[in-house]
């Protein structure tokens, strides 16, 4: 994050929030994936998701 302040010369950040989001969650989904052996239900359990909101996840990540 502080690369990225710096980077922005001058410029107003935005999407900081997404950005984010999209480096972290799908190495996290594909972690949890492998340590529940692909189990959906327990993946989404252990993340605190719904299971829709799970698969919906992975299908935008392209992990199914």
């Amino acid at each position: 994050m502080e690369q990225y302040f710096r980077d922005l010369d001058g410029e107003a950040p935005s999407a900081i929030y997404d950005m984010v989001l999209a480096c972290v969650e799908k190495p996290l989904l594909e972690v949890v994936l492998i340590h529940t052996q692909g189990n959906q239900t327990r993946a989404a359990e252990l993340l605190g998701l719904n299971r829709n909101t799970l698969r919906k996840k992975m299908k935008s990540y392209d992990l199914i």
